[in-house]
């Protein structure tokens, strides 16, 4: 697949007040990835914080997503520059960044992501550039990667204003155990505390014209549709274990 293609649709459809739906995966191995490169996403995260997920083990998944056509990112575990190297150079379209709190942290990561003259990620071979046959038709890609931020805790909520502001910056994404957990309301999605947090970031998102993400865990349609309803247009649906636990399960249909 061409990965730029790919990476320019989803920024052009964001830009211009459209959605992408894509999905989450943390089990690492390739014919799950070829399973979900095949299911109709956007894009699939490859989950490197809280997936068992090693860095060896990204180009086969990344080859079996692209299979299907679906543009393969990473959640970064840190979005130190050893683990934005690895991700992009394995041939990552671009990153989610955990625990984003400021606009000068998501700068820093923004900057290890690109080659120069954007950022200051190190150039060289690699499996994004087909270990250099493709290395001149792979500047342009490496100029800007997807960068999604994600919103995870009330500190990130409170400055979200000079987040929004950083160049480059194409969606956030909220996460939504994290951002309640560091109110002290853990899993309290109905909380009134939480749900006015959550509502700041949709409205500061819009009029920033920045896609605003959450993350749909369970695989609801309904849910689906009613969070695009409220404005939310970057949107990971369910998780490949989610998704196997749920179609896994013995019936037990009554006697």
């Amino acid at each position: 697949m061409n990965r730029l293609t790919h990476i320019q649709q989803i920024r052009q459809r964001l830009g211009s007040g459209g959605r992408s739906i894509g999905s989450w995966m943390q089990i690492p191995h390739s014919s799950v990835a070829e399973i979900m490169g095949q299911a109709g996403y956007d894009w699939v995260a490859v989950d490197m914080e809280h997936g068992a997920v090693s860095a060896h083990q990204l180009p086969d998944l990344f080859r079996a997503l692209e299979l299907g056509g679906t543009l393969p990112l990473v959640r970064l575990a840190q979005g130190s520059t050893k683990d934005c190297k690895q991700a992009l150079d394995a041939g990552a379209g671009g990153v989610i960044v955990p625990m984003v709190e400021s606009a000068q942290q998501l700068r820093d990561v923004r900057d290890v992501c690109r080659w120069p003259p954007a950022g200051r990620r190190g150039v060289g071979f690699s499996r994004a550039n087909l270990f250099g046959k493709h290395f001149d038709a792979y500047r342009d890609e490496a100029q800007a990667p997807l960068l999604v931020a994600m919103i995870e805790h009330v500190r990130a909520a409170d400055s979200l204003e000079t987040i929004l502001a950083v160049e480059g910056l194409d969606a956030v994404l909220i996460g939504p155990y994290d951002l309640s957990a560091s109110m002290g309301l853990t899993a309290q999605f109905d909380h009134p505390d939480f749900a006015s947090v959550m509502d700041r970031v949709l409205v500061q998102t819009s009029q920033h014209r920045i896609a605003c993400g959450i993350h749909v865990v369970a695989p609801s349609p309904a849910q689906l549709a009613q969070r695009i309803a409220q404005g939310y247009r970057f949107i990971a649906y369910s998780i490949d274990a989610v998704l196997l636990n749920g179609a896994a399960a013995v019936p037990r249909p009554e006697v």
